[in-house]
């Protein structure tokens, strides 16, 4: 375990509070990973804990790449909306006409936007919302067949649609693979290169790629998922290296650092990737997800945002992750300019962390 809190001319005891919520979940629940929290350039907390390989025990450093599942999809929303700037593609434009995918269940009205903001309501692979396991795939298909974007295409084309495009807001992995598909179309390059050079490379992500699990790659964490006995406890770990494709996709499993996360963010927000009136388009709340006493959630082009009751003022705007072996939480608190980064390689509560943190940065600044 490693850790670091700054002070800066705020409270010690608030700050080392963030550090707290990072100790008490790896000496109880089980957090292997690492985590980053920064205002702006003042670094408030970062660590890592856990093993990034628990058979030789190497320890995860706050340098240690980890797979970032679903906040993944944050960058190939990127590079859509890199392609609009370039005028190659309307969000408006319909998919079907972009992707020749005629003679499918997808509806023709499914428009590019639609799939940033889960309202496309095309069938998805796995249905996580009903409850359906998107491991439970592979058990009939090898999950190694499946390498590139368009190898996903039969595991959901010929479903059918939850809802008309534009008349709900449901999860959906596919709908960021059909994204991908498009940014391929319309570049000439394989997704995984033009995210390469065109977002990572320009955030200066020096330490993101897309890693294939049966790479020799250097300083990346395996993946760890909890093995659960009859009695609902745990008993072990196993690799996650048959719960999932083993390179990452438009909609999942690109390899970065809490640090990189960080990049990401402030390349963003500076308009380094975008042009300012992209960028704030993608700062923006798109569709109605759903409402609590705490929150209104809205979906915009990837980013899940927290809107406070009343004002509707963003709280903050979030991507998250999960798979087996596989949780990762990116938070950005636009009014204060704070990330909350946390990444884990083994099955653990990175939501009900990152909730802690946010009852401490309350107390500071938000």
């Amino acid at each position: 375990m490693s850790e670091h809190s700054g002070t800066g001319a705020k409270s010690a005891d608030a700050l080392e509070a963030i550090a707290s919520v990072f100790r008490a979940h790896y000496e109880q629940r089980s957090f292997s990973g690492a985590g980053l929290v920064k205002r702006g350039d003042e670094v408030l907390f970062s660590g890592a804990y856990g093993y990034a390989h628990r058979g030789w025990r190497v320890p995860n450093t706050v340098s240690t790449r980890f797979d970032t599942a679903s906040i993944t999809k944050l960058f190939t929303a990127a590079a859509v909306l890199q392609l609009v700037e370039r005028g190659l593609l309307s969000l408006h434009d319909g998919v079907l006409d972009i992707l020749e995918l005629q003679g499918t269940s997808i509806s023709p009205q499914v428009s590019v936007c639609h799939l940033l903001t889960h309202s496309s309501g095309i069938g998805d692979d796995a249905d996580e919302e009903a409850g359906e396991s998107y491991e439970a795939i592979w058990q009939d298909r090898p999950n190694y067949s499946v390498r590139d974007a368009i190898d996903f295409l039969p595991q959901f084309v010929h479903k059918p649609a939850n809802f008309a495009p534009g008349e709900g807001c449901r999860y959906n992995n596919c709908a960021f693979v059909l994204a991908g598909l498009v940014v391929e179309k319309l570049t000439g390059q394989k997704y995984r290169d033009y995210v390469c050079e065109n977002v990572f490379r320009r955030a200066g992500m020096c330490s993101t790629e897309f890693v294939a699990m049966d790479a020799v790659a250097e300083n990346v964490a395996e993946g760890y998922a909890a093995v659960i006995d009859e009695n609902g406890k745990l008993s072990g770990w196993r690799k996650n290296i048959y719960s999932f494709p083993p390179i990452g996709s438009p909609d999942s499993g690109a390899c970065t650092t809490v640090g990189d996360l960080d990049l990401f963010m402030r390349a963003l927000a500076a308009n380094r990737l975008l042009s300012e009136q992209l960028t704030g388009d993608f700062f923006k709340p798109k569709v109605m997800y759903r409402q609590t006493a705490r929150a209104t959630y809205m979906m915009g082009y990837a980013f899940k945002f927290a809107l406070e009751p009343g004002s509707g003022r963003i709280m903050y705007m979030q991507k998250d992750g999960d798979n087996p072996g596989v949780d990762g939480v990116l938070r950005y608190y636009p009014d204060t300019g704070t990330v909350v980064a946390i990444l884990a390689n083994q099955d653990c509560n990175v939501w009900g962390m990152a909730s802690e943190i946010d009852e401490v940065l309350k107390g500071l600044w938000i």
